[in-house]
């Protein structure tokens, strides 16, 4: 028997491990995948146990996602422009890190909302770590443009400084989450995008939106990386003004997928992946 895990901050749930053990138990493979709770003052150690040939890897989540990257072997080309490990992998007792968060974005934008985002104008709320993820895959994605919407614009700046460099046709700008600065952001987006926490159940947040809804058209998609509850504050104002919406389930699953693949070198269960976290959620189909 080996092991897999999803490391995280104790005082969070995790709904990886109802759908990675469905996806493990459906292929008959000899895996356990559990939760495992770590304090940052115990990540090293953490990461130390990983080198176990018992264990096979892990999955990472907020708070650890860009702290465990100095303390790995090897890091995928990819993980340098997110700036974040949400995967690792034990080869050997060596460690290498991926990110599969750019892949599980992508995959649920053109799969699940039918929206080829090359040659789209995005506007994204939220400056942190999500939302350079979602960047950097409209980037490798050719989006035509970006607009990062944020009540602290030094901190957008900062997102964007880093990632202008790789950035060869996505044009990249930042603007603070004024009344004025969302109309113009929207006016110009095919697309608006949620990567913030406010309206997730739990946060303190709930029943909030980032995006005025007035702002809304009926021609935009709207994504809402939250996924608990489903159906979301911005997500609501969304169908009421007709647009096309997408929740955050999708992406969770995903990228959980990938990490699977990675591990596993065997493609993913996803319908019986998605089914185990609705049931987990509390969402129906």
């Amino acid at each position: 028997m080996q092991y897999l895990g999803v490391i995280t901050d104790p005082e969070k749930q995790s709904t990886s491990p109802a759908f990675q053990q469905a996806a493990i138990d459906a292929l008959g493979l000899e895996l356990k995948y559990e939760r495992w709770p770590t304090a940052p003052d115990g990540l090293a150690t953490r990461i130390s146990g990983l080198r176990a040939p018992a264990v096979l890897g892990a999955n990472v989540t907020i708070p650890h996602k860009e702290s465990v990257m100095r303390l790995l072997d090897d890091l995928d080309p990819l993980v340098h422009r997110v700036g974040a490990v949400n995967t690792i992998l034990n080869r050997g007792g060596r460690l290498s890190g991926y990110n599969t968060d750019v892949e599980g974005f992508l995959r649920a934008l053109r799969e699940d909302a039918a929206f080829d985002p090359k040659g789209r104008r995005f506007a994204l709320a939220g400056a942190g770590g999500a939302a350079r993820a979602v960047v950097v895959a409209l980037m490798e994605a050719r989006a035509e443009s970006v607009t990062v919407v944020n009540r602290t614009l030094d901190r957008a700046e900062r997102l964007l400084a880093d990632l202008r460099p790789l950035a060869t046709v996505t044009a990249l700008s930042a603007v603070s989450d004024t009344a004025e600065d969302w109309v113009n952001a929207a006016s110009n987006a095919d697309a608006l995008v949620n990567c913030t926490s406010l309206g997730m159940a739990g946060s303190g947040h709930e029943g909030r939106s980032p995006v005025p809804a007035e702002l809304i058209r009926p021609d935009m998609l709207v994504y809402d990386l939250v996924y608990r509850p489903a159906d979301t504050r911005l997500l609501s104002d969304a169908k009421e003004r007709g647009a096309r919406t997408l929740g955050g389930l999708p992406m969770l699953v995903y990228q959980g997928a990938a990490s699977f693949k990675i591990w596993t070198v065997r493609d993913a269960p996803v319908d019986v992946m998605l089914a185990a976290a609705r049931v987990a959620l509390g969402v129906s189909a």
